[in-house]
């Protein structure tokens, strides 16, 4: 008969791994996961807060940049397609799921979507790919890996306890 506890890992016998371990050891996975989600959604929620004016009612500026944007794709460029419905579905986007990261649900959902919204801007803006489309794909995909860590909603309520290690 088999169980399912897993035993604690064995000590390193190496002097250097312990002393690595011993050294950046001390923060638990939960507050970098936390750090992460915060760090993935406050680009987003800053841009989506200028995406508004008033309650549900989207910025015309917002409105006229979609539909002045341009798909760059295989060296050719597109017009966005239904660029009313694309933008406000960007600026609920926008808001709403760095709302969700910062409380932990729906951790890794949100993640996915912001993932998806950078690989749309990066097609949007291929010049930004190294000053930040790089960096938010990094957090969203961390994120992705990790889960929410223990200190989020998700944890709590026992809809995402598949971290690796809180």
């Amino acid at each position: 008969m088999s169980t399912n506890s897993t035993a604690a890992p064995a000590a390193p016998t190496n002097p250097l791994a312990r002393f690595t371990g011993a050294l950046f050891g001390f923060a638990p996975i939960s507050l970098t996961t936390l750090v992460l989600r915060i760090a993935l959604a406050l680009p987003f929620l800053r841009a989506g807060q200028t995406d508004w004016d008033g309650w549900f009612n989207l910025s015309f500026g917002v409105k006229a940049r979609f539909a002045d944007l341009r798909l760059h794709w295989f060296g050719a460029e597109y017009p966005f397609p239904q660029p009313d419905l694309w933008a406000l579905a960007a600026g609920v986007a926008e808001v709403g799921l760095p709302a969700l990261l910062i409380v932990g649900l729906g951790t890794r959902y949100a993640a996915l979507g912001l993932l998806v919204m950078t690989g749309v801007i990066q097609l949007s803006f291929p010049e930004g790919w190294a000053n930040f489309h790089l960096y938010w794909a990094s957090l969203a995909l961390a994120i992705l890996t990790f889960g929410p860590g223990r200190i989020a909603l998700d944890y709590v309520l026992g809809l995402d306890r598949g971290s690796r290690r809180n």
